[in-house]
């Protein structure tokens, strides 16, 4: 590249819990530049979850970011074309990655389920995902699923 990589920029925590993975996923979960309302959205269903989950002895903060965990892919398949056929070449993910794809998996799928509000909508992918089920789980044992069925052609990763 005759370019130099851009610089990363800073995401500034969020005014409630202090934490920078919220911000960043209110920024995935924002509409047009509407912060405030993502935010009204996350904190609404941060609520759900604790009113729902009162047996746990997890805050909502610590589910959130579990069900986060247990939505983030490893590995992943790139396309790589190699005399004519394109093979499924299985890679590692990079950490910052990780956490993109995992976030917009369960604002995605939060997005696609049936509900009232947006906020229930995502309080329900939340416990889902916190209980290894739901869509966003689905796509990241997918995504690992295919990466060991296309093992085969590791040796051509770039």
């Amino acid at each position: 590249m005759r370019k130099a990589k851009p610089k990363k920029r800073l995401v500034l925590p969020d005014p409630v819990f202090n934490d920078q993975k919220v911000s960043k996923f209110v920024n995935h979960l924002m509409y047009d530049g509407k912060k405030t309302i993502s935010y009204e959205i996350f904190y609404n269903a941060l609520d759900i979850v604790k009113g729902k989950m009162a047996k746990e002895e997890k805050t909502p903060l610590e589910i959130w970011k579990t069900a986060l965990d247990n939505i983030t892919p490893q590995v992943e398949v790139k396309s790589r074309r190699i005399g004519g056929a394109t093979f499924q070449v299985p890679t590692e993910i990079r950490p910052d990655r990780k956490e993109s794809v995992s976030m917009k998996n369960m604002i995605n799928f939060a997005r696609k389920r049936s509900g009232k509000s947006m906020a229930e909508k995502l309080a329900a992918e939340i416990m889902d995902a916190y209980n290894n089920q739901g869509g966003a789980f689905k796509r990241k044992e997918d995504m690992h699923r295919m990466a060991e069925a296309n093992r085969a052609f590791a040796h051509f990763r770039f």
